[in-house]
């Protein structure tokens, strides 16, 4: 008979580990609390307006180990489309002004170096780490089973980084900023505003570009539910088999060896491999509780910080509504939507470039902000609705204040909490791409197994501090890897 595998969580990195365990052979299962599959890289439906939760641009549209992965799971083929702005996102200031971040090195190092000529030296100086950052490639084997010879074929890659992480690895983005010591007020203000004085990592910033001016991280024309959809077939179509609306509650273990999983309904799921690629301290400490740590994974979960939880207002807007950018970030002090004061302004993403999104002439807004996970915790009932409708009020006014007048053209509105998250999904806190990326921790991961524990496997964003769904689906694979790997088995990627 063959060995089962039992995989936890139907997101992308559930179902990318369910489509290697069945293309090497596996019986396999995902067990999914949702109706639908995807986790975190999801959308849905409101009176014909598509609102997005997850897909602004994916890493490893052209090539790579990530394109790989998108081809092998569907993510990717020979009908998706892929739209490569040229421009990244803008950061729109008090006064009204618009600074713009261009997704080709070279165009933005010209566009600088135009709005600031006596900035040339910090300005080419940081152009020139981000080209150095655009070397990076990811490894294709998991961790522990990399050979000297994967690392020798990246060597030519790693060595220019390695200069970069030494100089820049304990800086944040404000300390960088300030080394930089930018002459231009415009400059200064707009870099600031991105992070504020926040502990995110500089080298998160120095690699943001470098993707996208490979073309290597591009927006997938139909976003977030397409995607999911295109895993999920390819899953079923190697005979997996995915079940949906149904919760894990504990995870079996026997003399130290995972056995299966116990759902709430107190159904047993016997297995002779269970992967996790749900919320990692609720796999961690609730589904095993507590029982399997180390000192690594302890002081993460107690030390690293979060992500903030996400508010997303969506709006249907009746008419054609055209942006110079696919992103625009508006830091304006001052501003509440709701009971949250936007430390950090708010971002509005028009998918006017995806007509997928949209009826024909009308346009897809989709508002979103930081909030405080301890806001809406212990929010239940009338006053969580009471908050919903003002946010509602408040957010049309945000948008007013960029596109005067489209209010009377506004047909649906449609408020995503970060409580609305953690009940479809169960992330911690609302934290929707794990752990924040930090000077501490930018470089680091934690394992895919837990110590003392055999035939288990973590897998997805909460391995990785910036999270995301490349790594997502990456670790669905290499977990998968790793058990051909015990059983002695060549893995196959391509079936």
């Amino acid at each position: 008979m063959k060995e089962k595998v039992v995989i936890i969580g139907g997101g992308v990195a559930g179902l990318s580990a369910g489509i290697y365990s069945a293309m090497n052979g596996f019986d396999t299962e995902i067990y999914e609390m949702h109706s639908v599959a995807g986790g975190q890289c999801t959308a849905w439906d409101r009176d014909r307006f598509r609102f997005d939760y997850c897909l602004h641009w994916l890493v490893g549209t052209s090539k790579g180990p990530f394109h790989e992965i998108w081809r092998e799971t569907n993510v990717l083929n020979d009908q998706t489309e892929i739209i490569d702005h040229e421009i990244h996102s803008q950061i729109i200031d008090n006064k009204g002004e618009r600074f713009t971040i261009y997704a080709d090195i070279n165009r933005w190092e010209e566009y600088l170096l135009k709005l600031s000529p006596e900035d040339e030296k910090p300005i080419r100086s940081m152009c020139r780490e981000m080209r150095k950052s655009a070397r990076l490639e990811p490894f294709t084997s998991a961790p522990e089973l990399r050979s000297p010879l994967e690392y020798l074929r990246l060597l030519p890659s790693m060595i220019p980084l390695m200069f970069v992480v030494q100089k820049f690895g304990r800086l944040t983005c404000a300390e960088y900023f300030d080394k930089l010591n930018f002459k231009s007020e415009k400059i200064r203000t707009a870099f600031h505003s991105l992070y504020g004085d926040r502990n995110f990592s500089a080298l998160a910033f120095i690699f943001m570009l470098g993707w996208f001016n490979q073309k290597n991280a591009g927006y997938i024309k139909g976003g977030s539910y397409p995607l999911a959809q295109r895993m999920r077939e390819r899953y079923e179509s190697l005979g997996g088999r995915i079940v949906f609306r149904k919760r894990v509650e504990k995870i079996i273990v026997e003399k130290n060896i995972a056995k299966g999983i116990v759902l709430t309904d107190g159904t047993v799921i016997k297995a002779d491999h269970v992967i996790s690629a749900a919320d990692g301290f609720s796999t961690i400490y609730k589904m095993l509780d507590g029982k399997y740590t180390s000192k690594q994974v302890e002081h993460a979960y107690k030390n690293w910080e979060l992500f903030p939880p996400l508010v997303q207002v969506s709006f249907g807007v009746g008419k054609e509504v055209k942006a110079d950018a696919p992103i625009l970030l508006n830091f304006s002090k001052g501003v509440k939507i709701g009971m949250t004061e936007l430390e950090y302004g708010f971002s509005l993403m028009n998918y006017s470039y995806d007509n997928t999104m949209a009826p024909e002439g009308k346009t897809t807004i989709v508002m979103r902000y930081e909030s405080p996970w301890k806001l809406w915790e212990n929010l239940e009932g009338e006053a969580y609705r009471a908050e919903k409708e003002q946010i509602k009020k408040d957010a049309v006014a945000c948008l007013e204040s960029i596109h005067p007048g489209i209010s009377g053209s506004i047909e649906v509105i449609d408020v995503a909490t970060p409580k609305t998250d953690v009940k479809y999904t169960g992330v911690k806190d609302g934290a929707y791409e794990g752990f924040l990326p930090t000077r501490e921790n930018m470089m680091k991961g934690l394992r895919m197994q837990l110590p003392g524990l055999k035939n288990f496997y973590m897998a997805g964003q909460w391995l990785f501090p910036g999270g995301g769904l490349p790594p997502s689906a990456q670790t669905g694979k290499w977990a998968v890897q790793m058990i051909c790997k015990k059983k002695r088995q060549k893995f196959i990627s391509n079936r």
